[in-house]
């Protein structure tokens, strides 16, 4: 199947927000890092602090931030800093944000490796927080940040209180640069729930019953009574119901609506829709709707697709359908167009990256256009992303026949186990229509090595290697849509089957798509195997395409002579 893009967030918060500058050199070292996209820069005055969102690959977002903290310790002079908000540092804090592709345990280890560096190259002491902390204290913020800049002389100095990494006495340049937080911590989502009410009372109270932390406990009268304390003399806290979360209630002139204001810590435990559900819920037992959701900032991809599978599923509906659409179910169930239109192009952290980085895609030309491409004189596309296509539709159609018979009147107790299907073929046609551009790109990289210099052996060797290197994939790629292709067998063969009869046609003419893919694909594992020198992987290669070839055959005959028999009975 496909792999999931890695992509990772960073924000850090440099100690400088009213000098346009500083702020314009210190945002050019993230926009002129390659595999990064800068998706905000906000400065404040009062605070005099800047807040920088970026994305990227792991490797492109650790480079950037390394890079920028270089440049803001080179332009911000600490010891001359005023401001609202607890600093520390030129780059006050700088946590890195698993958003696809990557864990949370990855980041944190890439933000202690990016700590050593800076501790390292730059001589800025660092603490290490929240998931990438090396002592539990030091996990909270506010601890590593205790006492702020004016505090440093005495903390660099006081066991216990010291930096994890490049720690040593205060002097001249930390006096410049103060010390950096650096750290990895979950995808926070903010998020307000639009409430049919006015009152600013009631979101409270429905805030109250849904956040972390709660309520006070009181004596007598649960609103106006006197808080209860422990031993200790701490209020004694009834907590909410949605772990991760924090949440208060307001009024917005703006909409002359009150909301729900929450800002979702931890979405591993409370997804998006879940708190959406609680929020009414809580609301509905306090007399007031939930009337729309609306999104403060991004969020990633998954936010959006496991909440229209959940409530795809509480439909008893299929969850194998386009990605769009698994979207779009999720929009219209927590009404993120409620207040003003939701355009998931500008609020998914992937699509906007996509969209950043678009390139001429053969996929994402007509049908018409397609086979007018392919007709033209050029060699590619040719039959290696033709096959991958046709492998794509073989998938495709037994999907459709597993979508149908999951809606199909009567054959409600069967969904889940349709869906299932669904699912699997959405996952082969992705992995299908992906390798219907990449077969092309395999191509026009033996091009590219049949152009390199040839003036002398050094660069006659180069050249060799590279057309080998370049063949040796153009022959990997059509091998991979034939296994990718074989698997859409398993659909086509269950649907035929056990699907919806009224479509068994469309799982044979699936099955037939299937076949001409991998056969297809095997011609073109044979050809381009037939120029590699390297004699024994050429063997291997057409001996594996041969053999997938023969399976091929195989499962088609036997699905047509499925589908023959239900459509002759």
């Amino acid at each position: 199947m496909a792999i999931e893009k890695r992509i990772v967030e960073c924000v850090p918060n440099f100690s400088e927000g009213r000098n346009p500058e500083i702020i314009r050199q210190i945002v050019a070292e993230v926009e002129n890092t390659k595999d990064v996209k800068l998706l905000n820069v906000d400065p404040g005055e009062a605070t005099n602090r800047t807040v920088v969102t970026f994305v990227g690959s792991p490797e492109g977002v650790v480079e950037a931030a390394f890079k920028a903290v270089r440049k803001a310790g080179q332009l911000i002079d600490m010891s001359k800093h005023h401001g609202a908000h607890p600093r520390m540092g030129a780059t006050d804090v700088l946590p890195l944000i698993p958003v696809s592709g990557i864990t949370l345990e990855e980041c944190a280890e890439l933000s202690r490796d990016l700590a050593r560096r800076i501790a390292d190259e730059l001589r800025i002491p660092c603490y290490c927080y929240e998931a990438a902390a090396f002592k539990e204290e030091h996990r909270n913020l506010a601890v590593c940040r205790s006492g702020e800049y004016e505090a440093l002389p005495e903390k660099l100095s006081t066991p216990g209180r010291q930096p994890d990494l490049g720690c040593r006495p205060f002097d001249d340049d930390i006096a410049r640069t103060g010390c950096t937080v650096v750290g990895a911590r979950d995808f926070l989502i903010a998020v307000n729930f639009n409430l049919n009410s006015t009152s600013t009372r009631r979101a409270n109270a429905i805030a109250f019953d849904v956040r972390e932390k709660g309520r006070p406990k009181r004596e007598g009268n649960p609103i106006t009574g006197k808080p209860l304390r422990d031993a200790e003399g701490n209020v004694i806290m009834l907590p909410g119901t949605l772990k991760g979360t924090k949440a208060i209630g307001w009024y917005i002139d703006e909409y002359g609506i009150a909301q729900v204001s929450m800002n979702i810590t931890n979405i591993n435990v409370t997804p998006l829709h879940k708190a959406f559900d609680e929020v009414c819920r809580c609301a509905a037992n306090r007399g007031i709707r939930v009337t729309g959701t609306e999104i403060v900032g991004l969020v990633p991809k998954r936010t959006l697709l496991e909440a229209g599978k959940y409530y795809l599923e509480k439909q008893h509906r299929s969850t194998g359908i386009p990605e769009k659409d698994i979207v779009d179910i999720a929009i219209h169930s927590m009404g993120l167009s409620d207040l003003r239109p939701f355009n998931a192009r500008e609020k998914v952290i992937e699509y906007l990256l996509e969209d950043a980085e678009k390139k001429p895609r053969l996929v994402d030309l007509s049908v018409k256009e397609m086979a007018e491409e392919t007709s033209r004189e050029s060699p590619a596309p040719g039959g290696g992303t033709i096959s991958a296509y046709m492998g794509a539709l073989g998938a495709a159609l037994g999907t459709m026949v597993a979508n149908l018979s999951s809606h199909k009147a009567g054959w409600d107790d069967c969904w889940e186990t349709f869906s299932q299907y669904a699912e699997k073929g959405q996952c082969i046609m992705s992995e299908l229509l992906h390798l219907v551009d990449e077969d092309t790109e395999a191509f026009n990289q033996i091009m590219s090595a049949f152009q390199m210099p040839k003036g002398n052996d050094e660069e006659k060797a180069a050249r060799q290697a590279a057309i080998e290197a370049a063949t040796l994939y153009a022959a990997e790629v059509p091998l991979r849509t034939m296994k990718a292709s074989l698997s859409a067998f398993d659909i086509c063969r269950a649907m035929a089957e056990t699907g919806n009869p009224n479509s068994v046609s469309d799982a044979g003419v699936g099955a037939l798509a299937a076949r001409a893919a991998v056969l297809g694909a095997g011609l073109n594992v044979r050809i381009n195997a037939s120029s590699l020198k390297d004699r024994n992987r050429a063997e291997q290669l057409i001996a594996e395409a041969h053999a997938l070839a023969q399976k091929a055959n195989e499962e088609e005959q036997e699905i047509l002579k499925i589908v023959e028999g239900k459509i002759e009975n």
